[in-house]
């Protein structure tokens, strides 16, 4: 059985041969009791500057069982878990059809693990196919109308197409290695497997999401784009049709909910049909930008040009004696601050970055957590905190298409102000702004006391000339649709809520390996199609 040798170190120009054997003789083995050795991941330790070194972990087949016995002796190592899903797969069949509402992370593994076992899902998706929906993201970040239901929230792929592609996550689970050898079969680069913080870069990951939706088809599956789940039909406390468009009806015998943090209308139908919802905590703030190469220098100080180290990224956080935490969040190396908005009269910011990671700036969200004792404990009160937020930044700008900004000094010193020598990457373009205008007292006191503390950290945010753009509210979803040990509804059997907007999720890897699980919940009850 494959065994993991972890933590062993690496200098910055080390070859992978020389790593390898510091991994065996760590163990006291040989390379005659192995079959075969490899990277299985490899991470940076930068939190000595005068001591910067790369850390590995180190995959190895021996050739026999006492050998294996002999290295697992060593608490560094342990057995590795097979990444294969044998799912369980029930002989009755029902009448209907599976449908998936929402064709991003979660509905398209949901739907591509139904597919390659035989069945085929009905996937619906609000949005555009990928193509079309960048031409009409662009439009938007050009200055043009915003379209509502083909956005950077709305359309194939989900939020996380117009994103950096991150595929870290708190989450440990067998899963998460069979998501990424899935991204790489349909084209993700090969590294994606070994580095602790893997990507894509959303120029990667619009293919790849393309090539998802074709094996689906071919599969037998169907995709219907520019569809919005409207209505569900109840029989005997089981859904058995739904309806989208207004007019078009589908049979069905499971309903998949993987509609994503911002599809506020399809919360409001669910509260509507008496499914129990409830209000979770989430994350209201702004992007801040920096220059790449201050942050990089922050990190690495005189190793900062080093070719062998990557593009310089972060993660801080400040929790007050209160209990209020404020942190950094989805970190965009070389990346941009981008038009997010899929409401009219609002303005939303959220970060992207290419698979180079190579622009002039680094952006973060820089956000401040929230919970139902700041926004009330309605349902939808949560949803009605981020959009009055969203409203406000609209209003700042006196309803022109800019985005509220700030630099940070001008915001710890009261006084908006964009003299800075940060260029915005913010298409839509920027407007001086009094950040009090936009979020209540709670939120603008405690980024205030992150950025303090952040300073205090890292070099860069001590800069007063980094750029702030406001607000950064689609963190995650406001609501909760609970649902039981099996995955479905605790209201209505045949109902799977999933992924980020279920709240169950939170980014593009734990929404995946939630649509693997909620696939084969269903596959545990319902039998492949004839």
């Amino acid at each position: 059985m494959p065994i993991i040798i972890n933590q062993i170190k690496g200098g910055l120009n080390e070859d992978k041969s020389s790593v390898i054997r510091k991994a065996l003789k760590s163990v006291n083995i040989s390379e005659k009791d192995i079959i075969c050795a490899d990277i299985n991941k490899v991470s940076l330790d930068a939190r000595k500057q005068n001591n910067i070194h790369f850390v590995y972990s180190i995959y190895v087949k021996t050739i026999s069982s006492s050998i294996e016995e002999k290295i697992c002796e060593n608490n560094n190592c342990r057995y590795v878990s097979d990444s294969n899903i044998t799912p369980k797969i029930a002989a009755k069949k029902c009448e209907g059809e599976i449908v998936i509402a929402g064709f991003g992370p979660a509905g398209m593994f949901c739907g591509l693990i139904l597919a390659e076992y035989g069945y085929k899902p009905i996937i619906i998706e609000r949005g555009k196919p990928v193509d079309q929906r960048v031409r009409d993201v662009e439009k938007y970040w050009s200055g043009k109308e915003l379209n509502t239901e083909s956005n950077v929230q709305f359309g194939e792929g989900g939020a996380g197409t117009f994103s950096d592609g991150k595929l870290t996550t708190r989450i440990n689970d067998p899963l998460c290695r069979y998501v990424l050898e899935k991204f790489v079969d349909f084209g993700a680069p090969e590294d994606i497997l070994i580095k602790a913080k893997p990507h894509i870069g959303t120029d990667n990951l619009r293919e790849i999401v393309k090539k998802i939706r074709c094996k689906i088809i071919s599969l037998g599956g169907k995709i219907i784009f520019n569809s919005k789940l409207d209505d569900f039909n109840l029989y005997n406390d089981s859904i058995n049709s739904i309806t989208y468009n207004g007019i078009n009806k589908i049979q069905t015998s499971a309903l998949v909910l993987a509609v994503g943090h911002s599809a506020r209308d399809t919360f409001e139908m669910l509260l509507k049909k008496n499914i129990f919802l409830e209000p979770k905590p989430f994350s209201v703030g702004v992007r801040i930008e920096h220059k790449q190469r201050d942050v990089n220098y922050s990190l690495y100080g005189r190793y900062a040009d080093n070719p062998s180290l990557p593009v310089g990224e972060y993660q801080l956080s400040y929790r007050r004696p209160d209990g209020r935490c404020v942190y950094t969040f989805c970190m965009c190396p070389g990346g941009h601050v981008v038009p997010a908005a899929s409401e009219e009269k609002s303005v939303v910011t959220n970060g992207m970055s290419e698979f180079a990671r190579d622009g002039e700036n680094a952006n973060s969200a820089l956000v401040v957590s929230v919970s139902e004792k700041d926004y009330g404990r309605g349902v939808l009160d949560g949803v009605n905190f981020a959009r009055t937020i969203e409203q406000n930044a609209f209003k700042c700008t006196n309803g022109k298409k800019y985005a509220p900004a700030n630099t940070v000094r001008g915001f710890l010193e009261g006084s908006p102000s964009l003299q800075t020598n940060i260029n915005s990457t913010y298409d839509r373009g920027i407007y001086a702004c009094d950040f009090n205008k936009i979020f209540p007292d709670f939120i603008t006191s405690t980024m205030g006391e992150g950025l303090r503390n952040f300073s205090g950290k890292m070099k860069c945010f001590g800069d007063g000339n980094a750029l702030l753009t406001a607000p950064e509210t689609r963190t995650s979803s406001p609501i909760r649709c609970t649902r039981t040990e099996n995955m479905n509804s605790v209201s209505i059997k045949n109902l799977y809520p999933c992924g980020e907007g279920a709240g169950y999720a939170g980014g593009i890897m734990s929404a995946a390996v939630d649509g693997i699980k909620t696939a084969m919940a269903i596959m545990e009850k319902i039998g492949p199609n004839q």
